[in-house]
């Protein structure tokens, strides 16, 4: 390969580079910020619980997979795992949305109450 020639300016310095900064005065990027953000929301108490919830649904649903399908032929072990998985991932989804449903919902009573509160 052939080098690239280059040109070397006269009278221009480079800085060095503890004289370098970011755009941001704080030299924090916005995906500094994000991350924070992430983190705070992965300890929020709602996340905790939802992670709870889908944990607890999906144990019962590979534990009733494991009891009922039990000695029943029509399968490998290897399928039946398999269906016990995902029968576990659907419980824990419809798990989490049921909660996060009666989340939602407490917060529109909370609004109206609010707002009623208010006109009053």
């Amino acid at each position: 390969m052939a080098k690239k020639t280059t040109t070397k300016s006269k009278g221009v310095s480079k800085k060095a580079p503890s004289e370098r900064r970011s755009s941001n005065e704080g030299g924090r990027r916005a995906s500094d910020s994000a991350g924070e953000a992430f983190i705070k929301l992965l300890q929020s108490p709602l996340v905790a619980e939802l992670v709870a919830v889908a944990a607890t649904a999906a144990l019962a649903a590979l534990a009733e997979q494991g009891f009922s399908t039990r000695g029943g032929g029509g399968g490998t072990t290897g399928k039946r795992a398999g269906r016990a998985v995902k029968a576990a991932g659907v419980a824990a989804a419809a798990a989490v949305g049921r909660r996060l449903n009666t989340e939602i919902d407490e917060i529109r009573r909370a609004a109206k109450e609010s707002k009623a509160g208010a006109k009053a």
